[in-house]
């Protein structure tokens, strides 16, 4: 029990269960800790974007071929593109087999658009211009506006262009790769001091949403949640549980090392408060920093597996709930925006439904007004979505790296099955010092 306590994931789960209670026997005071949650997240998005750029950038100068750099970025598309079909066709057929919203009778006359306002905006900008205009925002005005902005696709695409000019200067490029190999070092220490505060930050955020929401709100739409809960369960396991296998490993023992992360996530609900260390402990695990660097910063605007679920399930419901009736061309075409909008998702605020205001401004047919319907239960759905994306891009991460040979397998099932990593092993993942060039190449 003491060696539970003194782990960090024994300290995240205790946070927890202290959270829950807080909100529920004492939610005026809980609410106001809203703050540790808020601050934690702040620290881990301060050192994002820099981290993203020096990892991408010495994992392709270290890797020293820009073909198989090339080679990873299409293969890593093509699967986030494929997989993302497969989970918006999941919420599809879930929704209309079970029908959650079937006797709801929802008079939308009745429903306050004023609860929509501040969303509206921000679909309207996510729908204006369309692939031409999405594709030009990942070209930032300035380099430093990418990093001011934590833009992480922005800083992404500067990385790699800096990876590879560095690739191609050789010898003259060291100075520079070494600059880069050290400040590596120094953010993830800065990261393993920032994860000790994970318990602190993890009792703030959900204090504050059981003290601030409750369980109440549960009640009506208990379906809709329920229903997309067993869809992102079906996903993860048969899905994701598939392309592991087919990759050579177990994703039981993937979220058993990821476990920290996973109770984090749920607690914030937000997959961006562990991508750091998500990346040092897939480094750690013996896939190549390349195929890290590329794979988890564009999975996270690319590769949104359970975010695509909703995004269908949530629509059809709407339409359910409002006796709306749709034909085939409409789910066609809600399959087609889905698969464009749900790739703008990352960064927004109130993005999930940002993006489902999005989708269904591109089918008059089902009133938009209904999103009104899902914004109490928003919290709630979303500790699914931040976990599924998370499980979603891991996955990926580890199935294109053996797809490509970019793994080192006999470290990833050591390290898998408990025997080279301790058991409290993220700060042993996030101080691991980055690979030289050198070692790069035999590593893998």
């Amino acid at each position: 029990m003491r060696r539970f306590a003194r782990s960090l994931f024994g300290q995240v789960v205790i946070a927890l269960i202290l959270g829950v209670l807080a909100g529920l026997l004492a939610p005026e005071w809980a609410v106001k800790l809203k703050p540790l949650g808020d601050g934690f997240i702040k620290l881990i998005k301060m050192i994002i974007p820099i981290l993203v750029f020096c990892v991408v950038v010495h994992g392709i100068a270290g890797a020293g071929d820009l073909k198989r750099v090339g080679r990873v970025g299409v293969k890593a598309l093509i699967y986030f593109e494929v997989l993302t079909t497969i989970a918006l066709g999941l919420g599809l057929v879930l929704a209309f087999v079970f029908e959650p919203g079937v006797g709801m009778n929802v008079d939308t006359s009745k429903l306050d658009p004023s609860a929509m306002a501040a969303y509206a905006s921000n679909a309207d900008k996510l729908t204006s211009g369309g692939t031409v205009d999405f594709l030009m925002k990942l070209i930032p005005s300035t380099v430093v506006e990418a990093f001011a902005k934590g833009d992480v696709l922005q800083v992404l695409l500067f990385a790699v262009l800096f990876g590879c000019a560095l690739t191609l200067l050789g010898e003259r490029g060291k100075p520079v790769f070494d600059l880069v190999d050290t400040l590596s070092m120094v953010l993830f220490k800065i990261m393993g001091i920032i994860i000790k505060l994970a318990p602190l930050g993890v009792l703030g955020a959900i204090a504050f949403t059981v003290g601030q929401y409750g369980i109440g709100s549960l009640k009506q739409l208990g379906m809709l949640v329920g229903l997309f809960y067993v869809a992102v369960l079906i996903f993860v396991f048969v899905v994701l549980g598939l392309v592991m296998r087919l990759s050579g490993f177990s994703l039981i023992k993937l979220l058993r090392y990821l476990r920290e992360e996973l109770t984090i996530v749920f607690a914030t609900t937000s997959s961006d408060s562990v991508l750091p260390q998500i990346m040092a402990k897939l480094r750690n695990m013996g896939v190549r920093d390349s195929t890290v660097g590329l794979v988890i910063p564009t999975g996270y605007s690319f590769n949104l597996d359970a975010f695509s679920i909703y995004i269908t399930l949530a629509a059809v419901f709407i339409a359910q709930a409002t006796n709306t009736p749709i034909s085939m061309s409409d789910l066609l075409t809600i399959l087609a925006i889905a698969l464009v909008t749900s790739k703008g998702a990352h960064g927004v605020p109130g993005s999930a439904i940002v993006v489902l205001a999005a989708t269904l401004h591109a089918i008059p047919a089902i009133p938009a007004i209904g999103l009104v319907l899902v914004l109490s239960v928003d919290w709630f759905m979303g500790i699914a979505r931040a976990l599924g994306n998370l499980i979603g891009n891991c996955v990926a991460t580890v199935a294109i790296a053996a797809w490509e040979g970019d793994i080192d397998r006999e470290r990833a099932h050591a390290v898998l099955d408990g025997r080279a990593v301790p058991q409290n092993d993220e700060e042993t993942a996030a101080s691991d010092k980055v690979p030289s060039a050198a070692t790069s190449h035999t590593s893998h």
